[in-house]
């Protein structure tokens, strides 16, 4: 069995299922080869995997072959022992602890009261809740509850039914689900009408040009883009807007692992570095890791109903999310990447008994 990127378009419990039986597909008759760019269902569902490397568009080269743990750690460590081959400059460095919770420290830079937005054959509720300046809030939740609908409401595309969104004077930033190439112009263009005079600062290169990769394609017209393209044009544009929130809906699809990474720690650099706040709605759960102080989560009945709480400490939000899905999560010694415990295994049995659907820290 070939399968090409199983995880596209998929949510984070179609993702689960999906991993368990392909893994379940691999017996003493069959073998399973899967590309994936989703590290924690790379990681479920392999025993093996090489890794590929090079540069796009230029060439590639595949590995030895390597335990799944010892393949995905030498990734994120960026150099290949047994090949003496270093291919990034730097490790990418996951929490070793959650971020601690220092709302109190914090003023809120938006609050909203109950929200409801009825659709007629669906509905969504939100929790009262609000969000300091340098947070990063990660939203969870499967396919078809609402999380789209939030984002809209804070962004002041859709009304709520009942209920508001306090300030009104903020600025907002918004990256949608789905996005078009039908922006006239080229993608220096594009981006130099959103950065305004900060277009030509060192600090714009350093943080938004080159950690997106989007140098290459400064000189495309936006038409012409491919999906992962378009993308890291949508997400620069987002974050080159001066304004106090950027929400982003889905940054990560269409994007190999190693942009899902880098543009995770875009976000989460220049957030912080402006003081501003993000609302960032991601089905990769490495990557929420990654990127999230807080963490929102939504449940309900798909298409029909949706429920949001409000903004949690990522260790509480991923704890309730993670126990909705009757998953665990554990830490890698080395990495500190987030792992996905094998259904039944010891660990996932004692974690489960605890209560700890999250890693313990």
């Amino acid at each position: 069995y070939l399968f090409d990127e199983p995880s596209s378009f998929l949510d984070v419990y179609q993702r689960t299922r999906a991993a368990r039986i392909i893994r379940e597909l691999a017996d003493d008759d069959r073998m399973v080869i899967a590309a994936e760019h989703d590290l924690a269902v790379l990681d479920y569902m392999s025993d093996e995997i090489f890794l590929l490397y090079g540069e796009p568009d230029v060439y590639g080269i595949v590995s030895n072959i390597h335990s799944v743990r010892e393949g995905i750690n030498i990734y994120i460590n960026g150099y290949i022992p047994d090949e003496n081959v270093r291919f990034r400059q730097s490790p990418i460095i996951f929490h070793e602890k959650p971020p601690q919770d220092k709302q109190a420290t914090y003023y809120n830079i938006l609050e909203w009261s109950k929200l409801v937005k009825d659709f007629g054959g669906f509905k969504l509720e939100v929790e009262a809740g609000g969000i300091g300046v340098g947070e990063v809030v990660g939203i969870l939740g499967m396919n078809g509850i609402g999380k789209t609908t939030f984002v809209r409401m804070l962004a002041g595309v859709e009304e709520p039914t009942e209920g508001q969104v306090s300030n009104p004077a903020i600025k907002v930033s918004y990256k949608p689900q789905y996005i078009t190439a039908s922006i006239e112009g080229t993608t220096e263009q594009v981006l130099r009408k959103a950065a305004g005079a900060k277009y030509i600062e060192n600090w714009y290169k350093a943080e938004v040009i080159e950690p997106l990769h989007v140098k290459r394609m400064l000189e495309k017209d936006v038409s012409i883009l491919s999906g992962g393209e378009l993308q890291r044009v949508a997400i620069a544009e987002c974050l080159s807007r001066d304004v106090d929130i950027y929400l982003l809906d889905e940054p990560s699809a269409y994007l190999d692992v190693e942009e899902r990474l880098a543009v995770a720690k875009a976000i989460r650099r220049i957030t912080k570095m402006r003081g501003v706040t993000a609302f960032v709605v991601e089905h990769d759960i490495v990557t929420q890791d990654f990127i999230a102080d807080k963490i929102m989560v939504f449940d309900g009945d798909s298409g029909k109903y949706g429920h949001a709480g409000n903004p949690q400490s990522l260790e509480d939000g991923m704890n309730t999310f993670l126990k909705q899905m009757d998953v665990t999560f554990r830490r890698d010694g080395d990495t500190k990447r987030p792992r996905v415990n094998k259904r039944d295994s010891k660990l996932d049995r004692e974690q489960k008994s605890s209560g700890r659907y999250y890693y313990s820290a």
